[in-house]
């Protein structure tokens, strides 16, 4: 299966009659694998700011996650593997595999816990996968 694939049946399926807003499949060094239409055009040092999250956990908070033009509050994650972000009724949710991040945006209908299952889901597989 291609990255391309994983974003447009993994992430951007079909939830309860709405989908995410944009996904992506991004590697720890920036290089975009796959991304919906609708990813946001983000700056490299938003990415390694992301990755150092993982690294350092509680390195964004003080800043916030940013992606493109819209700056997300870092909240409950998994330190090293989730981030979690949230900007009004939508959000963010980034898990870390081996190799890459998926990214999960999502607005209102589609809600936090939702987004986690996908986003998280994929990411467990890839990892099983040794990505």
């Amino acid at each position: 299966m291609s990255w391309q694939t994983y974003v447009d049946e993994q992430l951007m399926c079909d939830i309860d009659g709405h989908r995410l807003a944009a996904a992506a499949i991004i590697g720890l060094d920036g290089n975009v694998w796959a991304q919906s239409e609708s990813f946001p055009q983000f700056e490299p040092s938003q990415i390694s700011g992301i990755v150092n999250e993982f690294i350092e956990p509680g390195s964004l908070a003080p800043t916030g996650l940013r992606l493109g033009e819209t700056k997300y509050l870092v909240i409950q994650g998994e330190p090293g593997a989730v981030i979690r972000g949230k900007k009004g009724a939508g959000g963010v949710t980034v898990k870390k595999t081996n190799q890459a991040m998926i990214f999960g945006i999502y607005n209102e209908p589609v809600n936090p816990g939702q987004c986690n299952i996908i986003v998280e889901n994929l990411g467990d597989y890839l990892l099983e996968q040794g990505l």
